[in-house]
């Protein structure tokens, strides 16, 4: 398992922006960045910033993914056939701790990877705890037994801060995995670049 080395809102501070859509980001109140040069008067950004930007982005939404993992969903996401931005999108939707969060089994990416990796959730009935494991349509995501009762996830399922997007069906404590999703059926609070994420990559 991957440890997250910076606090997760520190991230939406460094981008400017609410980036998981949270009421708690500090970004709703300073939108400036963080540390004591974060006021200071933004200079123009190259091109390669601003396709770093992009990637630091939609590499920290999915719960700070290392770049290994990342440069590695990237590389198939090439090798399949079609648009490789809706590719690395779909590939990246398809992990099995983003399909936690779109079920609303937890209330933050980091807490369904945090859900997975301690056992609670089953995968067509096999308990399955690798966040990054990849699912595919048709399959089933079910709670654990003991994860039911959880305070944590009985509380994810009441937000209202987001809701679960039409490619995730729920029952109860089971979610089927209906199909891979296009860039524009993913429900990111801001607006996400994957086409930038290419051009950094395939300099």
């Amino acid at each position: 398992m991957s440890k997250r080395h910076s606090a997760k809102y520190k991230l939406d501070r460094r981008m400017g922006e609410n980036i998981w859509g949270r009421p708690k980001s500090p970004v709703n109140k300073r939108e400036y960045g963080p540390g004591q040069h974060g006021q200071r008067r933004k200079s123009k950004v190259s091109d390669f910033g601003i396709q770093l930007k992009a990637k630091q982005k939609l590499k920290g939404y999915y719960g700070d993914v290392t770049e290994k993992q990342f440069r590695k969903v990237y590389d198939e996401a090439v090798r399949m056939k079609g648009d490789t931005s809706q590719n690395l999108i779909g590939l990246l939707e398809q992990r099995l701790d983003m399909v936690v969060y779109r079920a609303k089994f937890a209330p933050t990416v980091f807490s369904a990877r945090q859900i997975v990796n301690h056992g609670h959730i089953l995968v067509n009935g096999r308990r399955l705890n690798i966040g990054s494991a990849k699912i595919k349509p048709g399959d089933v995501v079910e709670l654990g037994a003991k994860a039911k009762e959880m305070a944590l996830i009985l509380e994810a399922q009441q937000l209202t801060e987001r809701d679960v997007p039409e490619y995730v069906s729920i029952d109860g404590p089971k979610a089927t995995y209906v199909r891979v999703p296009t860039l524009d059926e993913v429900p990111y609070p801001v607006k996400m670049e994957p086409n930038l994420v290419v051009e950094f990559y395939s300099r």
